[in-house]
């Protein structure tokens, strides 16, 4: 896999750029900042892109602004936003943008290096991965709304996992249930929230969190790749 990499922490940028190699991919740029993101994306056809959330020059949003520019330009590239702390209004306005894959995570998860490229390479592959920080807050934002209060807490644990871009035979290995609960579950979910249950992993995914996020608004008109 061809990754382009866009950081301003030196040490994080190595580190990502020794872990990648070490794993097998190929690093076709490592950059401190964003004025070089998309005449790499030209020159250089990475596969997947790492971008920070905060970077120069202002360090605030920098790095998620390039993010939706490039999903907007490339909506097939796939792309994953690293953020020191769960900043809900950069992963909501990701989730709500048009385009290919993506994912948000905290730094803290590059910790866990093999739980970590698998992330990647499950992005790389078409997936949706949400940090399950992120993806906690999002559904606690939105506790409140009506069809949200309808979810069985057993309905909510699936919720979250499938925000994760977990597929289904992974959140019956993790809640202890069989496939066919699984999909019983995920069947009731849908229809509570009013959404028409499809056999594409990241549609559902962004069809779920967009409805949680947006209250009802027009989810499930991006297409992506199938999570297996």
């Amino acid at each position: 896999m061809r990754i382009l990499i866009c950081e301003d922490s030196v040490l994080l940028r190595e580190g990502l750029v020794r872990l990648l190699e070490h794993s097998g991919h190929e690093v076709v740029a490592a950059l401190p900042d964003t004025e070089q993101v998309l005449e790499s994306v030209v020159s250089e056809s990475p596969d997947l892109c790492i971008l920070d959330v905060r970077l120069p020059p202002t360090f605030t949003d920098e790095g998620i602004r390039m993010a939706l520019d490039l999903r907007q330009r490339y909506p097939e590239l796939p792309l994953l936003v690293l953020s020191q702390y769960v900043e809900e209004r950069y992963a909501s306005d990701l989730i709500a943008a048009k385009g290919g894959a993506f994912g948000y995570l905290l730094k803290d998860r590059v910790a866990d290096v093999t739980e970590f490229v698998e992330s990647l390479e499950r992005i790389a592959g078409g997936a949706t991965v949400l940090d399950p920080e992120v993806v906690a807050q999002l559904l606690t934002r939105r506790g409140r709304d009506d069809q949200m209060e309808s979810l069985t807490p057993r309905e909510r644990t699936v919720l979250a996992a499938i925000a994760e871009g977990r597929s289904n035979q992974a959140i019956a290995a993790l809640l202890f249930l069989s496939e066919a609960s699984v999909e019983k579950h995920i069947t009731a979910i849908f229809q509570k929230l009013g959404l028409e249950a499809d056999e594409s992993g990241n549609r559902r995914v962004l069809a779920a969190i967009a409805h949680i996020e947006n209250a009802g608004g027009t989810p499930g008109t991006t297409q992506t790749g199938t999570t297996r």
